[in-house]
């Protein structure tokens, strides 16, 4: 038989393989190290390879923690279990609600178009419009929701300014035409995958068809100049949505997965640290990710063809003439919305009651409302849910007083402004699972003293600065994200960042909040994020456009992170200093033969 048979089969079976392979070659590991820490270790990295490589759904992988730590005598059943549903995930999942309420009454719809109808048509502003409106929604509902949600509407709006895209790659005479072709005829399904929005691309079409086109009386190297431009500036539209909305993701802790892990594991590791709430998380983490969306931003609407005069000065030629039309159809599209009804008003309300309880319950530069109650019994998540609670009864439709004493008034069903089927359906469990996975290892990686153990390994790191450090562990892990799940990174590598913090002497949140926000900093390939991979699957974008945009996309993103920890989160958090906080975890995990020379030294460099 030949070799390229023989590894073509065994490429179909590679993940059984892998099941059965993987837990043999690491085998040697219960033997070479210490027993309680080279089971953990062992169980540790199975998890690491099969969250990589897939070899197990993600959900499927999070649960080995409940078979495999009791069995191995690394943590009791009862520590392990309750791990899968604490606190953070109750915040996480009073997000996930509110957001499927959101969804369900198309209020996302009408706050992406106002946005739009406000910033302009010109390509830049039109780029930055849809930046700012896919951060603003990520920041509430999931990332790959929102992706799904604006990309319809961009590409409604792109054939409006350039027409249809087949056309126009024929005028460019672009050598990838067929192969785009091949790949556009299947995706416009995925497009319009999202229940709140099956239709929105086909109306906004139809209604740009009835404009009559101009007569075009350029040349035939003008236009095809001016199609190669319209390319470019498409590319720049569809590429930038998932870019916002991953980076939107970090602003607020129920945004995206790893900010609440970082909490969780917070919780575990440093039962005194109450630094970190929403409000706290969100007065640190807006402002980086607005200077971020500025930068990319810049970056993006110079690489496809955004940034040049006609920002500034307006002209009347072709491209005014579409730019008019693109107007008018998100105009046309915002006035069929109708104005608000009561529905949308209500989820409004409470969206906003949502978000401003979470900022105000504990903010820290202030004092917030949980001081009427008794310390430490109120937590973000107890807002939450309280706010999402009462979705489920607040009507939909305006309550009439008249109704009760109008015999003739239809008697219809009462509606609420979200239905149980509707969240379940809404929410992904899957993520819950993998969250609880998460705090399961970082609690078995405490108790078996792995993580000191790994700690006690990394003091050649302490002569590194930490501000350089801070650079490496973010570079490190936005590359890392690359690869592997966004979730599933920050579960492996923030016990032993905390580990590693204590063993220097410095903050431990001075190395763990970039950590965090690194692993959202996706943005090289289509497998890297759900988010890339709806753009991705437009058929438009190629894998080349991916990385050269990301490449500088992450340097960004590294250079403002460490702007960030370096100016005002050293303020908010007093990361100058080894905090009270982090002594009795200090105490705990120090192995006395380690010695500490450089604390001083790194400390005075902080």
């Amino acid at each position: 038989m030949k070799i390229s048979v023989v590894s073509k089969k065994l490429w179909c079976v590679h993940k059984q393989l892998l099941l059965c392979l993987a837990p043999l070659v690491f085998l040697p590991l219960l033997f070479t190290l210490p027993e309680k820490e080279g089971k953990c270790l062992y169980v540790v990295i199975l998890m690491a390879t099969f969250w990589c490589t897939e070899a197990l759904p993600l959900a499927v992988t999070a649960m080995l923690p409940v078979c495999l730590f009791p069995t191995l005598g690394i943590l009791p059943a009862k520590k392990v279990c309750p791990q899968y549903f604490i606190e953070t995930n109750f915040l996480f999942l009073s997000g996930l609600v509110m957001a499927s309420s959101i969804e369900e009454w198309g209020l996302h719809r009408r706050i992406a178009l106002k946005v739009l109808s406000i910033v302009g048509v010109k390509p830049a502003w039109l780029i930055l419009g849809m930046m700012i409106t896919s951060s603003f929604l990520s920041m509430w509902l999931s990332n790959t929701a929102t992706t799904a949600m604006m990309l319809p509407i961009a590409n409604a709006i792109l054939e409006s300014l350039f027409g249809d895209l087949e056309t126009l790659k024929q005028k460019c005479k672009s050598p990838e035409d067929h192969d785009s072709a091949a790949i556009n005829g299947q995706t416009s399904l995925k497009l319009h995958s999202l229940p709140s929005e099956p239709s929105e691309k086909q109306t906004l079409s139809m209604d740009g068809m009835d404009a009559a086109e101009p007569a075009d009386m350029r040349t035939a190297e003008e236009i095809r100049s001016e199609s190669e431009y319209q390319l470019k500036v498409w590319k720049g539209f569809l590429i930038c949505i998932p870019y916002a909305a991953s980076i939107g993701g970090t602003a607020t802790l129920t945004g995206t997965a790893p900010n609440l892990i970082l909490i969780g594991q917070l919780k575990s590791y440093f039962p005194d640290c109450d630094l970190i709430n929403f409000g706290s998380w969100f007065a640190f983490a807006f402002p980086l990710m607005l200077l971020f969306l500025f930068l990319g931003w810049i970056w993006i609407s110079f690489l496809y063809g955004g940034l040049n005069t006609r920002l500034c000065f307006t002209k009347h030629d072709y491209r005014a003439q579409a730019e008019a039309r693109a107007k008018a159809l998100i105009k046309e599209d915002y006035r069929k919305l109708g104005p608000m009804n009561f529905a949308e008003g209500a989820i409004s309300f409470f969206f906003i009651l949502f978000a401003v309880l979470l900022f105000t319950r504990d903010p820290k530069f202030v004092t917030g409302w949980s001081v009427f109650f008794k310390k430490g019994y109120v937590s973000d998540a107890v807002t939450g849910v309280i706010i999402v609670s009462i979705l489920f009864f607040f009507p939909s439709q305006k309550p009439s007083l008249s109704w009760w004493f109008d015999p003739q008034a239809v008697n219809t069903p009462y509606v609420p402004l979200l239905s149980w089927k509707k969240a379940q359906d809404s929410v992904p469990w899957n993520i819950i699972l993998l969250l609880g996975g998460g705090f399961a290892m970082a609690k078995a990686c405490e108790e078996s003293g792995l993580a000191s153990w790994i700690g006690g390994h990394l003091q050649p790191l302490a002569e590194v600065p930490p501000a350089v450090a801070v650079m490496l562990i973010t570079a490190f892990l936005a590359c890392f994200t690359e690869f592997a799940s966004n979730t599933a990174t920050i579960i492996i590598f923030l016990p032993v960042i905390a580990e590693l913090a204590i063993r220097v002497s410095v903050n431990p949140l001075y190395f763990m909040i970039p950590a965090t926000v690194g692993c959202s900093y996706a943005f090289m390939l289509p497998v890297s994020t759900p988010p890339n991979s709806i753009a991705f699957a437009s058929g438009h974008l190629m894998v080349k456009d991916m990385v050269k945009t990301g490449f500088i996309m992450n340097i960004l993103g590294i250079l403002s992170v460490s702007l960030a920890m370096n100016t005002w989160g050293v303020a908010m958090f007093n990361l100058s200093s080894y905090p009270e906080w982090a002594h009795s975890s200090n105490t705990t995990a120090v192995i006395p033969n380690v010695h500490f020379s450089s604390m001083k030294t790194t400390n005075a460099t902080l």
